[in-house]
């Protein structure tokens, strides 16, 4: 295997897989993560900046080595997708081994990192979310039933409660808020993406909500899903977990994200569908930004 990894200049398959593990995607689960560390210090508990930037390089490794692993195993889908079509897997550019030589090495490392240098238990909890997302979602449910985005989420959710467990080493059931605000995300946030690109996820065989049941139905769900995210969002306010700043924030956030929801309802478009979509992913940055600055308004302010 490692043989074949140098069939190509080093520096290029490198940049090629480093295409391969999503760094945009990857950034907001970074993100997530980081926020999970800091919200886990209470107020005037100074921040151990070595280990949360440890424990982010570990966290990061591992998903980017998942997000491989997908590409990987999406070689056909994405060979149908006008998004997907151009990545190194489906090109050719990079060969099947190089891929799992470099997945198995980064993700490897990062398991080991977290292990050695966090704890325990964030390793295994970081292995659990690459197996639910590698193999659970990519290989089992996303070809299998129009839910895996529901069902899969659960991995999608998982990075504020692996920050919080670097940093505390228990599952903290606040970090288990954060991950119920992102699973319920996910749903209405991919659906808007699979509402636009109906055509090309029925072509390559991927049975998404609005391929097997129609817009209209799609539409429904995500609108009722907008409105469980919405419920959720509020529950960090109502157990005392955060105060007025986030409240205001995330209020005005929701608003906007239930207009683009029932504005695609009662009268759907491809760009209120894309504009949904992009809003989405602001949508949870800006969430999780408000969740720390009223985290540390108190510091701030005294």
């Amino acid at each position: 295997m490692a043989q074949d990894l140098l069939t190509q200049p080093a520096p290029g398959i490198l940049m090629q897989f480093l295409e391969l593990t999503k760094p945009r995607v990857n950034a907001l689960i970074v993100f997530t993560a980081i926020i999970g560390m800091m919200l886990a210090y209470p107020v005037g508990i100074p921040w151990d900046i070595p280990l949360m930037l440890t424990a982010t390089v570990g966290i990061a490794l591992v998903a980017g080595a998942a997000a491989a692993f997908n590409c990987l195993v999406e070689q056909r889908i994405d060979q149908k997708m006008a998004r997907t079509r151009a990545r190194p897997t489906v090109s050719g550019s990079i060969s099947t081994t190089q891929v799992l030589l470099l997945a198995g090495v980064v993700g490897g490392a990062g398991l080991l990192v977290l292990y050695r240098l966090i704890n325990p238990l964030t390793m295994w909890l970081t292995l659990a979310t690459f197996v639910g997302y590698a193999i659970i979602y990519t290989v089992i449910l996303k070809p299998a039933t129009p839910q895996n985005i529901v069902i899969g989420g659960a991995s999608g959710a998982m990075p504020p409660v692996l920050g919080w467990a670097a940093v505390a080493g228990v599952v903290d059931p606040r970090a288990l808020l954060l991950f119920l605000i992102i699973f319920a995300w996910t749903p209405p946030h991919f659906w808007a993406l699979a509402l636009y690109r109906k055509k090309e996820y029925a072509k390559a065989g991927v049975p998404m909500l609005p391929v097997t049941h129609g817009d209209s139905f799609t539409k429904l769900h995500l609108l009722l899903y907008t409105l469980l995210l919405v419920a959720s969002t509020l529950l960090p306010f109502v157990v005392g977990m955060s105060g007025w700043i986030y409240l205001a924030s995330v209020t005005i956030l929701n608003v906007i994200f239930l207009y683009y929801a029932v504005e695609l309802f009662r009268r759907y478009t491809d760009s209120m569908a894309r504009r949904t979509f992009s809003y989405s992913i602001l949508y949870l940055s800006l969430l999780f930004a408000a969740l720390l600055a009223d985290h540390y308004a108190p510091l701030v302010l005294s």
